[in-house]
């Protein structure tokens, strides 16, 4: 069961453990959430390095676990190939965007409206008509300043479990995992970006914060778009 492998001060795991400990862990957080979800576990994939070093370990627990993507119309045209091509290797993976329509500098003068509408939104489809249960993410709490405070088995929303099975990672071990593994990757990191997401909003920036340049100039400022703040579950359901 998760809850037997299940801590309290992810700090001393990030410290503690080695490269080879970590990535055995994250197997086994993996491979226990899909005993006790079965095909209710889904991989969200954004396409950034965190999500397909998941992604990776995911398929080496079990072929049959599925995913869904998030894009949305201002995604850069590297991701988009990206996602073609990762669609391509892997036809399980959904994907899932919102094309309301919305003023053209909603992400400047509204960014939380922008992100609840392209981002927020397909995810919570998702979950609904994937019948999620269980949804696994790439989330780091070394990233930055936002994600400190997340677990690696945490139910934010109620019925919905969510897995961050490289929440002790730190950024180098990620690029390990991919090289070793030679796992292939968003072309926009070979540019010098070290976070990916909408092309407005996203910059390349020098600094420990690895999120620094995500809306620079706004509120959010390095901060999260919604996905894993927002209830999910609960809203998809209507209650």
């Amino acid at each position: 069961m998760l809850e037997d492998v299940m801590v309290d001060d992810v700090a001393e795991l990030v410290a503690s453990l080695n490269f080879a400990e970590k990535v055995e862990r994250s197997r086994q957080l993996i491979r226990l959430a899909l005993e006790e979800y079965g095909s209710g576990l889904v991989v969200a994939n954004s396409l950034g390095k965190d999500s397909v070093a998941v992604w990776h370990l995911a398929k080496s627990v079990s072929a049959d676990i599925g995913g869904f993507i998030v894009t949305t119309r201002y995604k850069p045209p590297e991701t988009v190939q990206f996602m073609r091509e990762e669609v391509a290797r892997y036809p399980e993976l959904r994907v899932f965007r919102n094309d309301v329509e919305i003023p053209d500098n909603l992400h400047q003068t509204d960014p939380d409206r922008c992100c609840d509408l392209l981002k927020v939104e397909p995810t919570r489809r998702a979950i609904e008509q994937m019948n999620v249960t269980c949804w696994v993410t790439g989330l780091r709490c070394t990233e930055g300043r936002t994600r400190t405070d997340f677990k690696e088995v945490e139910e934010r929303d109620p019925g919905l479990i969510k897995l961050n099975p490289i929440l002790i990672w730190h950024e180098r071990e990620v690029w390990q995992y991919l090289a070793l593994h030679q796992v292939p990757v968003n072309p926009l990191y070979a540019q010098g970006y070290r976070s990916l997401g909408c092309a407005p909003c996203t910059r390349i920036t020098l600094g420990a914060d690895e999120r620094a340049g995500r809306w620079i100039g706004t509120s959010k400022c390095g901060g999260e778009c919604g996905i894993h703040t927002r209830p999910l579950k609960a809203v998809a359901q209507g209650r």
